[in-house]
């Protein structure tokens, strides 16, 4: 897709009641550590990938963006979000998790160290309004003109004369990216642990995605 000339940008968009509501844990209860840290270390790839991606690309939040969901918007460009229908959160605290040094990071990229404490100690589900306040988001829309502003944006971003844009968008996030990759697999090893241990595991037997 990075060497594709027809692609300008991408929008990012989830259906019914979940932007994404993060890892399916009930599936995960199955899987061996090594298993899961292979998963994980997949996904952190993915966000890092997302978040150096040299091209413009837009959240649309239509619903709850939870813990992994949320990691995924953080890597993007901009966060458009839909008032009043669901919440967005690092909510892995509430269960006993942990998170990663990339979602760390790109959360202090957004809102710096002293919001990224707030929002990482507390767990906290905040609203389209909450978020927006915090720069977690950078607008609210009605359900209706979601997607229609999420283009605009996309396309707003795309009209840049793309190495410019290239360019700066990795004097912005390189450096960062590059401090994360040496404190990953460290930060992976760690959730796995915390993930498997005695409180946090009966916690995760207690959680339905509905």
């Amino acid at each position: 897709m990075e060497v594709d000339n027809d692609l300008k940008a991408l929008v990012l968009t989830g259906r019914g009641k979940f932007f994404s509501f993060g890892f399916d844990i009930p599936e995960f209860l199955s899987f061996t550590k090594e298993e899961f840290t292979d998963y994980l270390t997949n996904f952190t790839d993915l966000y890092t990938y997302l978040f150096l991606y040299p091209k413009p690309v837009v959240a649309a939040l239509n619903s709850h963006t939870i813990a992994g969901g949320c990691m995924l918007a953080l890597a993007c460009d901009n966060r458009v979000m839909v008032a009043g229908k669901g919440k967005i959160s690092l909510n892995e605290i509430a269960f006993g998790s942990s998170v990663f040094a990339g979602s760390t990071e790109m959360l202090r990229f957004w809102i710096g160290n002293a919001n990224a404490t707030k929002v990482l100690y507390s767990g906290t589900m905040y609203s389209a309004e909450e978020a927006m306040s915090l720069g977690l988001v950078q607008e609210i829309l009605t359900e209706d003109n979601l997607l229609v502003q999420a283009k605009k944006i996309a396309s707003d971003l795309s009209s840049k004369h793309p190495p410019a844009f290239a360019s700066i968008k990795s004097l912005l996030r390189k450096p960062i990216a590059e401090d994360i990759m040496k404190r990953e697999r460290a930060s992976i090893l760690e959730f796995v642990d915390i993930w498997y241990s005695e409180p946090t595991w009966a916690n995760l037997q207690n959680i339905k995605i509905n």
